[in-house]
């Protein structure tokens, strides 16, 4: 199931019902859009290496792990890609399965072509709080409403 640029959001209220509404912004553009907020704000760990790095010294730090379709022939890389999505589930880490690893290097500037990367999370205040930012907001509500779903939709992220 690919989630194109003209999809709708689902939205979790506060009493837990599920209710179709319009996002506001497409949720690929979402997706860029919280990623260039995060990468402005020194938050994204970029490259499959960095990722499992990262999320073996500190996983509760991750909001989001973003990864591309693998390419069919790479076992290793694949093998790799499942079992850190494995992590990040057993880690309430939402993942966010893209279309194409190109278009996210592109997006976050990278001259090589990543097939994954970590949002971390944004703390503030005097109890060190998590924030989340409107986009986050949206993201949190798209992951949820797929968190028990067979099979996670594939966002389509817009052509950069």
């Amino acid at each position: 199931m690919v989630v194109d640029e003209s999809a709708n959001m689902h939205h979790y209220h506060n009493n837990n019902s599920l209710e179709l509404t319009e996002c506001a912004m497409p949720i690929g553009r979402t997706v860029k859009t919280a990623l260039l907020r995060a990468q402005s704000e020194a938050r994204v760990i970029v490259g499959l290496s960095a990722a499992i790095n990262t999320l073996s010294k500190s996983p509760e730090g991750s909001l989001f792990c973003l990864m591309a379709v693998p390419k069919d022939g790479d076992s290793a890389t694949h093998m790799h890609e499942v079992l850190l999505e494995a992590f990040c589930y057993e880690n309430d880490i939402y993942v966010i399965k893209v279309d194409d690893a190109t278009k996210l290097s592109r997006i976050l500037g990278q001259e090589s072509i990543e097939s994954c990367c970590l949002i971390q999370k944004t703390w503030a205040g005097e109890q060190n709080e998590e924030q989340l930012n409107k986009a986050e907001n949206q993201l949190v509500d798209f992951c949820e409403a797929h968190w028990d779903a067979p099979q996670h939709p594939i966002v389509q992220l817009p052509a950069v």
